[in-house]
């Protein structure tokens, strides 16, 4: 095949326009390797889950015992349960640390490629959920009646939705099988919101540390920012390998290794660690319904983010102020991550509540002092 083949070929026209000759901002830093870590986290999860689809059973007698004998048996079986399970943590680590660059440096400002990138946030939480509960062990089946139960506060339709969504009186055969096929089925439109975020991406451009809008200081994507990607992709898949292999439970609880019992409660219920923040605001609110909406909230706000913005410059990393609020909104959510762990008694619940204010306090008051420091700059 000769090279004007290749030119004139559509398929490695598009190739070549979005990683090869795309032209991308030259001081991009380490921090925007996570894109291309999630697209990895999700190709891995999709494969390692159409494996584990194909030896697991929707039941509540028979998922437990079927997944462990899978384990046991199959050739390999271990290795892709522990890289599916222990690759949902790898992908909120990057989630998690791509959504916090795009707070600190105003990524938020591209509003159509932003919330498409929350909605796909929330589609991903709520796909962790749902595959938390498939093994129906005593904690995911706890903690799935807990959270179902939150939808009985929705006004009038309350109790019939919980009852839907159960297929019964009580979690069982068809909760397993509705939670199994929705698990199934939304990484694959996470896939579309995925391709519709990065081609959003490509008609705006990345943001930069800088926040500049101009096409003097750009690079061509490969070789330049390419390899900054494939570093990224080595270091990070060298750690998750040490953990998969060698470390594969320090991430659950020992109640997953028990079979779901629907007699006994376990004597303290809480989610993976990446819900833990969330949980710890659920907790915070006495009144359950206000619970609810706290725990919507937490992740929602990040739809209005774009739309509370009035600083003059395009990037929020260069306000002092920020910086600042922005480490202790960080610290607010490892703090109410820590308070998730910990059982539901004093001090936690009023320090849970502390924290609480301090995280929605954030998105109110960081706007406000960047506009303030705008106006004292200008006299």
């Amino acid at each position: 095949m000769t090279k004007q083949y290749y030119k004139k070929n559509p398929l490695f026209s598009v190739f070549n326009s979005t990683l090869v000759d795309l032209p991308a901002p030259s001081n991009l830093s380490s921090m925007w390797n996570f894109g291309s870590l999630l697209s990895m986290c999700l190709i891995m999860q999709i494969i390692t889950g159409l494996i584990m689809a194909s030896m697991y059973t929707p039941s509540m007698e028979l998922s437990f015992s079927m997944i462990t004998q899978s384990m046991e048996s199959t050739e390999m079986g271990w290795l892709i349960r522990y890289t599916h399970a222990n690759g949902a943590s790898l992908f909120f680590i990057c989630l998690y640390a791509h959504t916090g660059r795009g707070l600190y440096y105003g990524s938020f400002l591209y509003k159509d490629t932003w919330n498409i990138g929350v909605t796909i946030l929330l589609m991903t939480m709520a796909t962790a959920f749902l595959g938390y509960v498939l093994p129906v062990n005593q904690m995911s089946f706890w903690g799935a009646s807990v959270i179902t139960n939150l939808f009985s506060e929705v006004p009038y339709i309350g109790p019939n939705l919980v009852h839907f969504i159960w297929g019964g009186v009580s979690i069982h055969n068809p909760t397993i099988m509705r939670f199994f096929t929705f698990h199934f089925v939304i990484p694959f439109i996470i896939l579309g919101l995925v391709v519709i975020h990065i081609t959003l991406l490509h008609q705006t451009g990345s943001n930069n540390p800088l926040g500049l809008k101009t096409n003097i200081d750009k690079a061509p994507f490969h070789i330049f920012l390419s390899m900054k990607d494939l570093l990224g992709v080595l270091l990070s898949s060298t750690m998750f390998i040490t953990l998969a292999l060698y470390m594969p439970l320090t991430l659950g609880d020992n109640e997953n290794f028990t079979i779901a019992d629907p007699a006994v409660t376990p004597h303290h219920i809480q989610p993976e660690w990446y819900f833990l923040f969330a949980y710890a605001i659920l907790r915070s609110i006495p009144n359950k319904l206000g619970g609810v909406l706290a725990l919507l909230l937490s992740v929602l706000i990040l739809y209005v983010v774009p739309f509370t913005f009035m600083a003059k410059m395009k990037s929020t990393a260069f306000y002092p102020p920020n910086k600042v609020l922005f480490w202790l909104f960080l610290t607010t959510v490892a703090l109410l991550t820590w308070i998730g762990m910990r059982p539901v008694e004093e001090p936690y619940i009023l320090t849970g509540q502390i924290l609480t204010v301090c995280y929605f306090s954030y998105f109110i008051i960081n706007p406000l002092i960047m506009k303030l420091w705008d106006s004292l700059q200008s006299m």
